[in-house]
This record gives C-alpha cells, structure tokens and sequence, in this order.
C-alpha cells in the first residue's frame, strides 16, 4: 500500500485575512518595544494588495510575514518615510500601475531563527517582482548597530560605507546585500521609534534582470466590473402587538430586496424601539432602553435566519445592548447570508443619548469581511467624524453604512452632509437609512425625519451629484442601486481629484489607540 504523503511542515503562501490575529501575535513578539501592529493595519495590507502579503506557516503557527505594494519610481527612490510612503502603515498608497516593489515589513519569529524563514520572504518577493515584470524592489531597512557605533562615525552614511567596506559588522545590513540588495544610501526619520538604529534606515534597492520597458498607462485601471446592489429601507416607526409582528415587519423588507436581488439592505438606527409600544405602562427614557436590551437574544436571532434564508446581507439598523462590562451601547449588527454575524457598536453617543438613555459610546471600529469586500458602518453621530471613516477606508472597505435616526431637518441635514464628505474625501460609497413616522407615548422618539440616500463621490463615472438614488421625504419607501467598485479604483487612481493618495503623510497621521 503506498505511502500517505505527509503535510508540509514549513509552508509558505499568501496571506489571508484568517491570518490577521497570528501576524499581529508574531509582530507583537517581534517588535517589543516599537508595539504591535494592529488588525486593521493588516487588514489592509491584505485587501489593499493582496498578491503582495506573504506569511510562513510552521507546524500551523506563523511564524514569518512579509508586507510589500506596488509604489511609482519617483517615490521609491526619492527620500521618504515609513509611514509616508506606507500609509500610516495600512498600505493605502499601493499604486496598481507602479513600476516598484516597495518591501514594507519582514518579520521574524526569533525563536525559529535557523530554520531561514527570512531568506524565504525576500525569495518570495523577489519571484513577486518577476512575475509582476517590475524595475525592481526598494524598501528601508534597519542599521541596529548604528546606535552603538555613532561615536566611531560622523553619520549614518559613514557608518553605512563602513559596513560595505567590510570594516565594521551590522548583522541586519549584512543580511540584506547577501540576498543581492544595494544600499542607494540613508534615509533619515524613516522610523523614529527604532532607537538602535537612531531612527535612521539604509535606502535598499534590487534590481529585477527580467524586468520588461513598459508604459503602464497602456493598462488601464478598470477591468471587469465589480458590481454590488445595495437597498436602503425609510423605515416607519409604528406600533406593534407582539415581538412576531414587529419581525413580519421587517421581513417583508428584506423579502422585497431579496426579490431584487440585492446583495445588502440597511435598516435605520434604534429600528427596534418599536418593541416598546408593546409596554403596557409608561417607562422613562433610561427604562425604555433598558427593556429593549432584553429583545437582544431574540432579535439576532431572528434576524440572523432572515439572512439566510433570503440569502442577503443585513445591515440590522442599531440595537441597544447591554454588554459583557455591564453598559448600555447603541450596536449595529451585520448579520451576513453564509449566517455569521458581527457587531459594531457606536463610538459617539450623541449627548441626549447620554443624557436621557444613559448610552455609552464604544472604543472600537471595524471593517466586517463580506462576500462583496469589506464595509464598515458608523451610527449617525459617528458619521460627522471623519477620523472613523478613514480608518475603515484604509483598512479596505469601499461601502460605508450609515443608519441614522434624526428628530428634525437639521439634525438629518447635519448626517447628510458629513456623510457626502465622507463619501468624497474617501472616494467611497456611503448608504444612509433612517426612521420616519413617530411612536406616541415613548419618550425621546416623538417625531422622525428621514431622506435616505446612497451617495457616491463626484466625479465623472459617478452620479451627476453624487447621489445614485434617494428616497422621498418623510415615506416609508425603499431605494435599490447598483455600486460598482472598479469605478472608485479608477478614482482613487486617475480621477480628477485623488483625495485618498494625495494626503500628507509627511505633516499628519491619526494614532490609534487599537
């Protein structure tokens, strides 16, 4: 009887996003001082250039990672900075048309060091930079030894001319010209937090034998289409006898949008204060929310088997949860059709939020992987700060969605607006939802106003005002549009203005705290 063959115990493959928690585990390991990277960092590394991410996989633990992207002549060779040149890190400023490699991240497990897993990674990239038929690689590496040695040394550039004379010893450099790469010279503040290296980096090139003369222009940005249907639901607020009703409800919506075919529908935020005309006594504003923490069980549930048997993507609206820390916080839940489902919660709770219903804002915003790409959502409030939104641009997401519940005109208005910025400054596609009619006798909830809308950027593939559809005033009503995402990849690289690439790393960043 022959053999089984045995699995692999070293592989190394492309990076998934299954993997994010192990290469954040190992970049913690690695980086004790500097600090790990975050999920959304690699996340977008990940979606932003998915070719370009390697990990290596040792007995089913990862234990190498490597990061690259695609950048243009002019800025690889040029003087730069880590975060400049990579985005902050999230490799937001990959170029489909560049002519380079650009080497951002290799990291190594330091307790598998004799198993050669950093020759492994730049192998890798460099059978990248041949197939892709690329000039070549550049990145910046590090000079751990300089630190040491800068009073031997009048610069970092002496110090490197030393080591490539072969007069001074600096493992890492060493390293780097063995696998064929050659110093063009020293970057300075490439990475402050690297005190070995006095923030300094070493400019390295390699470059492709294979490389093929082209003018990339000849490629255009656009290929096939990548078409994603989306449906808002103007919801009406109203009473209902049971909890079975107040679902029918919603099923019908989600019946309807199936029918067309849609691959998202996005409810209105506190859709579900509805259940409270079921409440036989008055309650006061924080007893009100407080019931409804108690639907919580029920109403994923519910809404998850929705998902699946119409086979669409729901954007639940919002929810008041109670969490594991004993809050109260307004939560969207996704429930996605392969039937997981995520939660975000939102991050500003508006101050009669706080004040009446005792909400708390959240302190974590996510992109939810989907069958259609990655999306985010911000609750109303949130949606009128644009550090959020970037975020979630930069870690990937195209489709933004933003359910809402406003009283007035001008408080719509101020959701409105924010939310045709975001779609503009990241040249991506917002999806508003709101609530309209009114509930009598729940306090806070007196009266609704809502024109939901999906708003795309403005430029020339897109809508004449950046508005693919919208719903009438003040109706409950429903609003289908079809998305295509290769028009924001043309946008964000060749459009009339390219808000996203034309940012300047160099003079400001945001700082997470996760």
């Amino acid at each position: 009887m022959p053999r089984q063959a045995s699995r692999p115990a070293l592989h190394v493959r492309q990076a998934e996003l299954a993997d994010i928690p192990g290469i954040v585990a190992l970049s913690g390991k690695v980086y004790l001082e500097m600090g790990a990277y975050s999920e959304s960092m690699i996340q977008g590394q990940i979606i932003n250039f998915p070719d370009g991410q390697v990990v290596v996989e040792y007995e089913d633990e990862i234990v190498g990672y490597a990061a690259s992207f695609l950048i243009d002549e002019a800025d690889a060779l040029s003087p730069h900075t880590w975060s400049e040149i990579t985005g902050n890190g999230y490799a937001s400023r990959h170029n489909p048309r560049g002519e380079w490699l650009y080497g951002m991240e290799i990291c190594v497990d330091p307790d598998r060091r004799r198993l050669r897993i950093g020759q492994r990674l730049y192998d890798a990239r460099k059978e990248l930079a041949e197939r892709y038929e690329l000039k070549g690689i550049v990145f910046g590496g590090r000079m751990p030894n300089w630190r040491r040695r800068r009073k031997q040394y009048a610069s970092p550039q002496a110090y490197l001319e030393a080591v490539m004379a072969q007069e001074v010893s600096d493992p890492v450099i060493r390293f780097q010209t063995r696998m064929g790469y050659e110093p063009l010279g020293v970057l300075k503040g490439y990475m402050p937090d690297d005190r070995e290296s006095g923030g300094y980096a070493t400019h390295m090139v390699w470059r492709n034998p294979y490389a093929v003369e082209r003018n990339r222009d000849d490629h255009p940005t656009k290929g096939s289409k990548e078409v994603v249907r989306v449906a808002t639901v103007q919801f009406q607020q109203r009473r209902v006898s049971s909890f079975e009703e107040f679902m029918s409800n919603i099923e019908y919506f989600v019946d309807v949008t199936s029918d067309y075919r849609s691959d998202f529908v996005v409810f209105p935020e506190l859709f579900t204060l509805a259940l409270l005309s079921l409440e036989e006594t008055p309650l006061t504003p924080a007893q009100s929310i407080e019931r409804l923490t108690e639907y919580t069980p029920r109403f994923v549930d519910a809404m998850r088997q929705l998902a699946i048997s119409y086979n669409i993507n729901i954007i639940g609206g919002s929810h008041p949860t109670r969490t594991d820390d004993g809050e109260i916080q307004n939560v969207a839940y996704v429930f996605l059709r392969d039937g997981s489902v995520h939660a975000q919660e939102k991050i500003h709770p508006t101050p009669s939020e706080r004040h009446w219903w005792n909400i708390r804002g959240g302190d974590e915003i996510i992109t939810i992987p989907t069958d259609c790409g990655p999306i985010g959502v911000l609750i109303c409030y949130d949606s009128e700060f644009p550090e959020l939104a970037r975020k979630l641009v930069d870690a990937g997401a195209k489709l933004l969605f933003v359910p809402f519940c406003t009283d007035n005109r001008q408080g719509y208005m101020r959701v409105r607006y924010c939310s045709q910025a975001r779609a503009i400054e990241n040249q991506c596609y917002v999806v508003m939802a709101g609530n309209v009619g009114n509930l009598p006798g729940v306090e806070n909830m007196d009266i609704q106003y809502a024109k939901s809308c999906i708003l795309t950027p403005c430029d020339f593939p897109f809508a004449r005002d950046g508005i693919a559809e919208e719903c009438t005033e003040n109706v409950e009503t429903v609003s289908i549009a079809d998305l295509d995402l290769t028009d924001l990849d043309w946008a964000r690289l060749e459009g009339t203005v390219r808000n996203l690439r034309d940012r300047r790393f160099d003079l400001y960043a945001v700082k997470w705290a996760n």
